[in-house]
């Protein structure tokens, strides 16, 4: 939740939560989009909200509609926060664009795929090699120290790498490591072939084994 780093309080994920939206929710909708909290911590933020503007309340019956108020000074700085997780991944796609080594895959996955990550949360990637990249290759190396100082230097988090190449996570997927079924769910390709299209490629038999 990079919003934290700025406001640490609920305000900000309930901000950036609305900043993406184009119409009113109710409280209950907006304590399940912003992921954070209990729905009373979240009703709490929104009443604060509304009393500083950045958020209109409207009654439709019995129910509470809210939205961010657009026309507020503060708008632009809440559609900055709104971008920051944006923000971060064009920063890692660019950075590994540049890479002279590339990678078969790179994805982001855990809490940090999933928007639920803390200042605790370790931002976790999987790197899959070629199988002609020798983990101790000079440059690799230096790619993904330069990747995880990256990482903490825009985030404040440490970068948890999963490194393997293309035969391990084929053995992965063969043998059915539970990991193999979080990259299913939450993974976000951040360079190289669509992780998920990886993974289905290479449970398909041994003709997919050998790699690139």
């Amino acid at each position: 939740m990079p919003s934290e780093a700025v406001v640490p309080t609920l305000d900000g994920a309930v901000l950036t939560a609305l900043a993406r939206l184009t119409g009113p929710v109710t409280g209950r909708q907006v304590h399940q989009l912003a992921g954070v909290g209990s729905e009373a911590g979240v009703r709490k933020a929104l009443t604060r909200l509304v009393a500083q503007g950045t958020v209109r309340a409207s009654q439709a019956g019995s129910a509470w509609l809210y939205a961010v108020n657009r026309e507020h000074v503060a708008w632009p700085a809440i559609t900055a926060l709104a971008g920051l997780q944006d923000l971060f991944l064009s920063r890692l796609r660019r950075g590994l664009e540049e890479w002279s080594l590339q990678a078969r895959s790179v994805a982001l996955f855990g809490s940090a795929a999933r928007h639920d990550g803390t200042v605790d949360s370790d931002i976790d990637l999987l790197l899959v090699r070629q199988n002609h990249t020798h983990p101790d290759d000079p440059v690799w190396a230096e790619q993904i120290a330069q990747l995880k100082s990256d990482v903490a230097a825009w985030t404040g988090n440490h970068a948890q790498v999963y490194e393997l190449d293309v035969d391990e996570l084929t053995r992965h997927i063969t043998d059915g490591h539970p990991i193999v079924d979080e990259w299913r769910r939450d993974a976000l390709t951040l360079a190289g072939d669509d992780l998920r299209n990886l993974l289905r490629e290479l449970g398909h038999g041994p003709h997919a084994r050998s790699g690139r």
